[in-house]
């Protein structure tokens, strides 16, 4: 039986950390390192960095930052974000992080996942799935930073990237991204009620119901947290700080 994770997704810009509204104007946190220490200390089940300049600026992972992340970080650790060739996951494993979470790859260089899978595992692999409602109102999937369109149905891409070799799947609504106003439970289902492999939702979360109704309502085996992790509340100040765990494990279990 899977158990459920609540993980901290913390976004990259230069050397330091951002969070961001709807994928755009993004707004400095902190450090890295220290927000790392921070994580150490309150036990956070696994880290996911997201870097999101790397791919529209067509730029290398940031080995060096990775490294001293990955020399501070006690816990499990995912990175994402311009990730093109096999020799660049594998630095990024050799760094000491643990998977690599891959996006608009997956629809350049698909064959990327299967020559990583192979090598690695596929627990290794997250396909990340980012979704825009278009001008109807329609799901679409987006890639780079929300700049490319794809025409696939979800339910088509979830099957295309898991025969590829992922072994899990991020699914990030754009539209509920840093609002606060919870995860999208519909776009969560369409990729839980197809998915053979565990989905991580992360989009909107803004306090512990949120939380758990992207696993119970949702079907999420993990949920992925933003705001509500690196600032205090709404419209308040920076506070780096983690859910209660024991209030997690309650609810989960009402």
């Amino acid at each position: 039986m899977l158990i459920n994770r609540f993980i901290p997704c913390l976004l990259l810009k230069e050397n330091g950390l951002v969070k961001t509204v709807n994928f755009k104007n993004p707004k400095y946190i902190g450090d890295p390192i220290n927000t790392v220490r921070i994580f150490n200390e309150k036990e956070v089940d696994e880290l996911i960095f997201l870097d999101i300049e790397a791919t529209p600026k067509n730029k290398e992972p940031n080995y060096k930052l990775l490294a001293e992340i990955a020399n501070e970080c006690f816990m499990p650790l995912a990175y994402g974000g311009g990730i093109k060739t096999f020799e660049q996951a594998q630095k990024i494993y050799n760094i000491g992080i643990e998977k690599v979470a891959i996006n608009s790859a997956l629809h350049t260089h698909l064959d990327l996942i299967k020559q990583i899978s192979e090598v690695y595992g596929a627990q290794a692999v997250i396909g990340v799935i980012d979704v825009k409602k278009n001008f109807f109102g329609k799901a679409q999937i987006v890639s780079n930073s929300a700049n490319n369109k794809h025409n696939y149905s979800l339910q088509e891409w979830v099957k295309k990237i898991e025969e590829a070799g992922v072994g899990e799947i991020l699914i990030t609504s754009v539209d509920n991204e840093g609002t606060w106003k919870g995860l999208d439970i519909e776009l969560i289902k369409q990729i839980t009620s197809v998915s053979k492999v565990p989905v991580i939702a992360h989009g909107g979360a803004g306090n512990t119901t949120h939380l758990i109704e992207g696993i119970k309502l949702g079907g999420a085996n993990a949920i992925a947290m933003g705001s509500m992790v690196v600032y205090q509340k709404k419209d308040f100040g920076v506070l780096i700080n983690f859910p209660d765990r024991k209030v997690l494990e309650d609810s989960l279990k009402c």
